[in-house]
């Protein structure tokens, strides 16, 4: 999978782009293809440097110079923050489109579903298992809900496992377990590539028109130990708990079919997560953020 071009007809500006989906999305798109936010300097072009949470005066002059806004802003349980971060950070995205006049996608998680059975459809009542995923099921309720106050467009991206951001792949360490299930197989989920996730999210802000929800993932989940192997990477097995969950996956229904006609989503290939890792990590700086 070779580096892309990206050119977009109504230009992002992408905030917390100093994580490494922002990163992920940098190297991907090449540094031109949209305004770049972070709250510390940065070295490269089109960097917008400010708070979006301190100086919303900032955040909003830079949603005045683009067409919409990505937010990737937020934080995660390993930071040790505050997770209604996550709700500030999308409800300062949503007044700044609100104030320019643009629309803002949000990106959330696949944790807001928790521990449901099935194939996981956008419209399902969400039942979130742990703090993060509760934080990003309320991110979502209460910037929708602002959004409708203040008549802003907003799409929210649940986002699945990304190889090389999870704890599986990118938390590996020697002695590593994973949970082995009655019938031999480890857990199963519904992951994407990171480099497939920059396309995927490219071919989405390049759409004039966007569902509410949309579920990210590549299709058929995978398991996590064929994911390990694929990379090389040693790990034991112990019996999985009962309380444990063999299977998560994401209904990709409404994805597949807004892309049929701007890209090709391929079903999961451990073998192909691992390589566009492998091509991305060399551009990856030690950051902590998602």
């Amino acid at each position: 999978m070779t580096r892309a071009s990206v050119t977009f007809l109504l230009t992002p500006l992408v905030l917390g782009a100093t994580g490494r989906i922002g990163r992920a999305l940098r190297y991907r798109w090449g540094p031109e293809a949209a305004l770049w936010q972070a709250r510390r300097a940065q070295s490269g072009a089109h960097w917008h440097v400010f708070d979006p949470l301190a100086q919303p005066e900032a955040l909003a002059q830079a949603a005045q110079a683009a067409g919409q806004i990505l937010c990737l802003a937020g934080t995660v349980p390993a930071r040790g923050e505050d997770l209604a971060l996550n709700t500030h950070l999308a409800e300062a995205a949503v007044r700044a489109g609100a104030a320019a006049g643009v629309r803002v996608v949000l990106i959330s998680s696949a944790a807001v579903y928790g521990a449901g059975q099935g194939a996981l459809h956008e419209e399902i009542r969400l039942s979130p298992a742990n703090p993060y995923g509760a934080a990003k099921a309320d991110m979502e309720a209460r910037a929708c809900t602002l959004a409708a106050e203040l008549g802003v467009e907003v799409s929210v991206l649940r986002i699945g496992n990304i190889a090389g951001f999870d704890v599986i792949l990118g938390g590996w360490k020697p002695g590593f377990r994973l949970d082995q299930f009655k019938d031999g197989r480890t857990p199963r989920r519904s992951y994407i590539g990171v480099l497939t996730l920059a396309d995927v999210i490219a071919a989405l802000m390049d759409a004039p028109n966007l569902p509410d929800v949309l579920n990210i993932a590549q299709p058929g989940p995978i398991e996590m130990g064929a994911l390990l192997q694929a990379a090389g990477r040693d790990f034991a097995t112990v019996p999985a708990p009962d309380a444990a969950i063999a299977e998560v996956a994401l209904d990709l229904g409404r994805l597949s079919g807004f892309l049929a006609s701007k890209m090709q989503l391929h079903v999961a290939d451990p073998v192909q997560m691992v390589a566009e890792m492998a091509l991305l990590e060399p551009h990856m700086k030690e950051d902590p953020r998602p």
